[in-house]
Formats: C-alpha cells, sequence, structure tokens
C-alpha cells in the first residue's frame, strides 16, 4: 500500500501528464474496489451519489458523515482519492480551512471547494470566494505532503450560464492558489477551450451529462488535463435498477437479467 504522501505525489503527477486522465467517481467502497479493480489511476468521491445511496438529498449530507464517508472510500482502495466536499460544509473561509485540515486526516490526496452556498445555490461574491479558496490553499501548503485542491466554478450548475463570469471566478482562484480548475455544465468545446486558455492551472471537465458526447481524447487534444463523471456512473446504475424494477412490475418479467453483472465475487478477486 502507498503511504498518504505517495498517494498525494501520484496524484500530482497525474495532472502533469501531456494527456487527460479519467478519474471517475465511486459512491460506496463496493464501487472504489470495482473501479480500482478495472485499472484507473485515482477515484473521486461524488456528493450526489453518495446522498443517493442513502435516500437523501444532495446537500444534505453533514460534514461529520461526509468525512466517515471519504474515509471508507480512501479505505477500500490503493488509488488516489480525491473529495467532493461540497462548499466545504459553511460559508466561512474558517469552516473551509477546517474542512481541508479533516480531509488530509481522512487520508485523502485532495479535494474540490464550489463557490455556491447550501441551502439556497446562491453563488458567492467573487472576492469571498476567492478568499474561501485562499484559506483552503493556506491549510492544504502547510500539509506534509502534496494535497491537490480543486476550486470549482458553480454559474452553470445553478442556472448561470455566464462564460466571462466563469473564467473570471476560475482565474482569481488560480491566484488564490487552487491547484486544479473545474466549471461543472460546460459542454460546447468552445465554451472549455475557452477556459483552458484563459487559465495557468490543469482544468477538470465534467462529462456523463445527457447529450454530451465529447470524448477523453478530444479533451485531451483541447488541453483538459482532467475528466470526471460526478454522479453520473451513480445515476447510470440506478437508471439500470428502475428499468429492472419497472421491467417486474409492469410486465411481470425479468430479461433485466440478461444483462446483469454474473458474479460479483469474480470481479472483486481479480
Amino acid at each position: 500500500m502507498l503511504t498518504q504522501a505517495e498517494k498525494g505525489q501520484a496524484f500530482r503527477g497525474l495532472h502533469e501528464r501531456e494527456d487527460a486522465f479519467i478519474i471517475p467517481n465511486p459512491w460506496d467502497a463496493g464501487t472504489a474496489r470495482l473501479l480500482t479493480r478495472l485499472g484507473f489511476e485515482a477515484l473521486a468521491t461524488t456528493s450526489a451519489g453518495y446522498a443517493f445511496s442513502v435516500g437523501k438529498r444532495d446537500h444534505t449530507i453533514d460534514r461529520p458523515e461526509m468525512m466517515a464517508h471519504v474515509s471508507a472510500i480512501v479505505s477500500a482502495t490503493e488509488l488516489p482519492v480525491s473529495a467532493d466536499l461540497e462548499n466545504g460544509f459553511g460559508d466561512s473561509a474558517e469552516v473551509v480551512a477546517q474542512t481541508i485540515r479533516l480531509a488530509a486526516a481522512a487520508g485523502l490526496a485532495g479535494a474540490s471547494i464550489e463557490d455556491m452556498s447550501q441551502p439556497g445555490r446562491s453563488i458567492y461574491d467573487r472576492e469571498h470566494a476567492a478568499e474561501r479558496i485562499r484559506a483552503a490553499a493556506e491549510v492544504a501548503r502547510a500539509l506534509p505532503f502534496a494535497f491537490t485542491l480543486t476550486a470549482r466554478a458553480e454559474n452553470y450548475i445553478a442556472g448561470r450560464s455566464d462564460l466571462q463570469d466563469t473564467i473570471k471566478r476560475l482565474q482569481a482562484y488560480q491566484m488564490a492558489g487552487a491547484d486544479v480548475l473545474y466549471a461543472p455544465g460546460l459542454t460546447s468545446k468552445d465554451d472549455i477551450a475557452a477556459v483552458v486558455s484563459s487559465v495557468d492551472r490543469p482544468v477538470n471537465v465534467l462529462m456523463g451529462l445527457p447529450g454530451v458526447r465529447l470524448s477523453l481524447a478530444e479533451l485531451s487534444a483541447m488541453g483538459v488535463r482532467r475528466v470526471s463523471v460526478g454522479s453520473g456512473l451513480a445515476r447510470a446504475a440506478l437508471g439500470a435498477f428502475l428499468r429492472a424494477a419497472r421491467e417486474m412490475g409492469e410486465h411481470g418479467t425479468f430479461a433485466f437479467a440478461d444483462e446483469a453483472v454474473s458474479s460479483l465475487n469474480a470481479l472483486f478477486l481479480a
């Protein structure tokens, strides 16, 4: 098993390559183990995927429960893990800083912080948002290992399709000390390319959105360095579950079994 310092360095190194890598998002220890067996190089948690798995809405998991969850993911895999820590579980820079300390203590190699308050889904003032990232970065830099801090601009998730403000926010978060920049919800090549060309940090792009068909090769050629899928895998699994359940309930048939995994034991032991 790698040490946390070795995982942190390996994770940082993935962002320094010329080609993009996929960081898939498990929602529990079992899916983390499966993704590890499938040969991915790092994992990221999904706040929405985890919330769905325990029967809750996204952004309703409190910090202690989330820290227990990310610790379980870390314990289930040999890979570096970066956590979706939502808005840091509070509006103030001090709360965000403490969240990063707890994230490091949980064994993580990195984490992301949003610039949107919960509840309410309101975007923070840009200056305050940058102050929150600055506080997180100061904690990350003081750690005895490389901790990769991702700053997220949530405009498009909050229904504010303002590319120029999104870019200005990412630039402010870069100046505040973020290692990776991320604006979930971008779907067009032009918008993604504009973000990549406007900053000097690795850019994460969210895929797995309905109707978006950009490939890893295309994104890599555009200068993207990391591709995540957020709750995409969890939603895909739930989609299969609901189709199977509806088939049984509405038709009384069980054809879904033809596409089901035959033996999870074989996958875990491979």
